[in-house]
């Protein structure tokens, strides 16, 4: 079996718009490393878009998940429920930030999380406007696909998309977009497009994952919070790759000491488990009626033991502290590569272990590269390093390292993308 054989194959059996970046067909994973079915050994700093943060294959979570199998494997939370179910939401909502009593909802993926977050916005205001970011990235359904801010190629063709949803520019310092920028801007939505007390909510990536890493200050998250207090919005918190120990807190919302009125959680929440999350406001979470929320897969006992894992395995091992000590030894070495290629290397910029490198032409933020950015990762490859591409011109790799990788395979992994990068300049 090889790499070729299967891209060949997979390229006649599925459809090419589930994309494929690497040509790499995983054989075995361990923490931050995986191998192919050729054998062939890579580093791994995408961690599976921030869903690995525990690392692939985490004991703990292995045995919690085969555990949990022995036991039963699905009955439908909303037909005959369970116990890990209830401790899973009790946790996450005593994690939350702020001080406003919780309840949890659960669901499959961080689409279904956002869109049950409209639904409850909609249903608690009776309102039915909603203000995205430019350059947000908020799931592939319709509508969801409406609140995202980039269109090639998330929403090209496939439109038209939901009603009453409105963009604002993200302040994003790099590109010169302040956060007075980002606050006139809202109030000049609400004074040409939709008056306020139409809007149901706000939403917001406190880092732009898909954007390009560029990370909300907490001013303008502070500044929104009391705009949404004034005027009777909803705050929602997407916290879908931000979340679970990936920027140095638990979530990222925490930086600015903002309380959301709801947040959506997934990815890393349970190692590679599909289940995702709502979590907001008890009063506002029990809006909806029975019935009204979930999914024949939402909550499953598999998804629930993996996510209690989790959360243990991110106390135990520290993994809040250890994503600042993983940014801020690849920031350095980051660093480092930008001082040899400072005309192709723009900015570098992290919280905790979510970390960017923006690539240029001729060291100007106007100028993107997306033919260098997608040649790295190409190249990268070849050296035995899995790398992610992100933002809204292409033209940025993010890094995304398991918190259980180890300084030493930090250091392996950085070494070859700078062979990666020497080779193409």
């Amino acid at each position: 079996m090889s790499n070729q054989t299967l891209h060949e194959r997979r390229a006649k059996a599925m459809a090419q718009g589930q994309g494929a970046l690497h040509p790499v067909y995983v054989d075995k994973a361990r923490n931050a490393e995986i191998w192919d079915v050729e054998g062939n050994r890579y580093i791994d700093f995408g961690a599976g878009i921030a869903v690995n943060n525990t690392g692939h294959n985490h004991p703990r979570i292995q045995a919690a998940v085969q555990a949990q199998v022995e036991r039963f494997s699905h009955t439908c939370l909303m037909v005959t429920p369970y116990d890990s179910a209830v401790e899973l939401a009790e946790k996450l909502n005593a994690a939350a930030p702020g001080d406003t009593p919780k309840k949890s909802i659960f669901v499959t993926t961080g689409a279904e999380a956002v869109e049950n977050c409209v639904k409850i916005a909609r249903s608690y205001t009776g309102r039915s406007g909603l203000i995205a970011f430019k350059g947000g990235f908020h799931g592939r359904t319709n509508m969801t696909m409406g609140l995202t801010g980039k269109v090639k190629p998330y929403k090209a063709g496939f439109g038209p998309f939901p009603g009453e949803i409105y963009h604002a520019p993200y302040p994003n310092a790099y590109h010169g977009v302040s956060v007075a920028d980002s606050l006139a801007a809202l109030d000049d939505l609400f004074t040409c497009d939709i008056e306020p007390d139409r809007v149901a909510a706000i939403i917001i990536e406190p880092v732009q994952g898909e954007g390009g890493f560029y990370a909300a200050p907490p001013a303008f998250m502070q500044a929104l919070r009391a705009l949404c207090d004034q005027h009777g919005i909803l705050l929602i918190a997407d916290e879908i790759q931000t979340g679970f120990a990936r920027t140095g807190r638990l979530f990222a919302t925490e930086y600015s000491g903002v309380e959301p009125d709801l947040m959506t959680m997934a990815k890393g929440i349970a190692g590679g488990f599909p289940i995702s999350a709502v979590v907001g406001k008890a009063d506002i979470m029990d809006q909806p009626g029975p019935g009204a929320l979930g999914g024949t897969y939402g909550g499953s006992p598999i998804g629930c033991a993996a996510a209690l894992a989790v959360l243990e395995v991110i106390e135990e091992e520290n993994l809040c502290e250890r994503a600042l000590q993983i940014g801020e030894r690849m920031v350095g070495r980051l660093e480092r590569l930008q001082s040899r290629f400072p005309q192709r290397i723009g900015e570098i910029r992290n919280l905790g272990a979510m970390i960017a490198m923006e690539l240029v032409v001729d060291g100007e933020a106007s100028k993107p590269d997306a033919e260098l950015t997608k040649a790295l990762i190409g190249e990268a490859s070849r050296h035995g390093l899995i790398l992610l591409s992100c933002g809204i011109r292409g033209n940025v790799i993010r890094f995304l390292p398991a918190l259980t990788i180890s300084d030493t395979l930090i250091d392996e992994g950085m070494d070859r993308l700078d062979e990666a990068f020497a080779a193409l300049s």
